[in-house]
């Protein structure tokens, strides 16, 4: 009987935390996300046709990012995106604009865990997106 009776309360305790668990929606607006998916595989096509892939760097509060040598030079716009799976109230966003093939962004607050950077940018009328996984 006790052993039945323990795990029963078992049961009813992990039940108990599976519903106190958050999950987060990948995006709140997935439905338009899908429709402009294609721009995306295409930004990340002319990513693979550089000669490097940005190069990320990062501390607890800072973060570089180092463009290939095709961007010397030029003026670059761009969003970086700190996206945290698990936590979306953690994300981050910050617009850039740089004349050099890299740029460094100061971070507002100490970062902890596994993010997702997903950074695009554009100049000279094209545009490009990369995704790297990083943990702080």
């Amino acid at each position: 009987m006790f052993v039945y009776l323990a795990f029963v309360l078992g049961i009813i305790f992990l039940v108990y935390k599976a519903s106190q668990e958050k999950f987060d929606l990948v995006t709140p607006n997935y439905y338009d996300a899908e429709l402009k998916f294609q721009n995306v595989i295409n930004d990340k096509e002319r990513v693979a046709e550089l000669s490097a892939a940005p190069k990320i760097s990062h501390s607890v509060n800072n973060i570089r990012i180092q463009f290939p040598i095709e961007f010397l030079n030029k003026k670059l716009e761009g969003e970086l995106y700190l996206y945290r799976p698990s936590d979306a109230s953690k994300d981050f966003r910050q617009k850039f604009e740089t004349d050099q093939n890299f740029i460094e962004i100061q971070l507002e607050r100490n970062f902890a865990g596994s993010y997702v950077v997903k950074l695009s940018w554009k100049t000279d009328g094209k545009t490009f997106y990369n995704e790297q996984r990083i943990f702080f």
